[in-house]
């Protein structure tokens, strides 16, 4: 018998200050079996951090050619290649032929994606946007997490402050230099 996803429900009072977006958000988001509170939470926030007219979530494991969250324009086309994770180069290589900005926001370790990546060939490797959310600040949400959760999500500089149930959260997201071949 297969496992089904969870469906987690996520208001957030969105409020960056770095690009001056400021939005009510109302969040459904699917969490299959396999994927842990840290991967779920880091593509809540990626969401938040890119939030654009044209932002969504992928089918997920569904659609295992698709990035886990995507920018596209009004005909359809893909402005932003948004993954969250540790992908691997011959991903990233097509995602930057696919789209104009590539942007990946790692739950894990970045100094091991770093390496991971080292030396390998990356269409416009330069202009790959690698972003690791600190690891307190997942794990500090994890243990609040529930199927319902609402939050207010503060960025400035990127530095967020999460406020759940009257509680403060903070922790960044720090951009993290890639050396690969181009």
């Amino acid at each position: 018998m297969a496992l089904t996803a969870t469906i987690y429900n996520f208001d957030v009072q969105l409020a960056d200050v770095d690009r001056g977006v400021y939005e009510t958000l109302a969040l459904r988001v699917a969490r299959h079996p396999s994927e842990t509170e840290e991967y779920l939470l880091t593509r809540v926030l990626a969401y938040c951090l890119e939030y654009a007219e044209g932002i969504a979530f992928s089918k997920g494991l569904a659609e295992p050619d698709e990035p886990a969250l995507a920018v596209r324009d009004l005909t359809g086309s893909l402005k932003v290649w948004i993954d969250v994770g540790a992908p691997d180069a011959a991903r990233l290589h097509k995602a930057s032929k696919a789209a104009p900005r590539v942007v990946v926001y790692t739950h894990r370790d970045p100094a091991q994606l770093v390496r991971q990546l080292s030396g390998e060939r990356i269409h416009r490797a330069d202009a790959l946007e690698l972003y690791g959310v600190d690891r307190a600040l997942l794990a500090e949400l994890a243990a609040l997490l529930d199927r319902r959760l609402a939050f207010d999500l503060s960025v400035t500089e990127r530095h967020l402050y999460v406020v759940v149930n009257g509680r403060t959260l903070e922790g960044a997201v720090e951009r993290i230099p890639l050396e690969v071949r181009a």
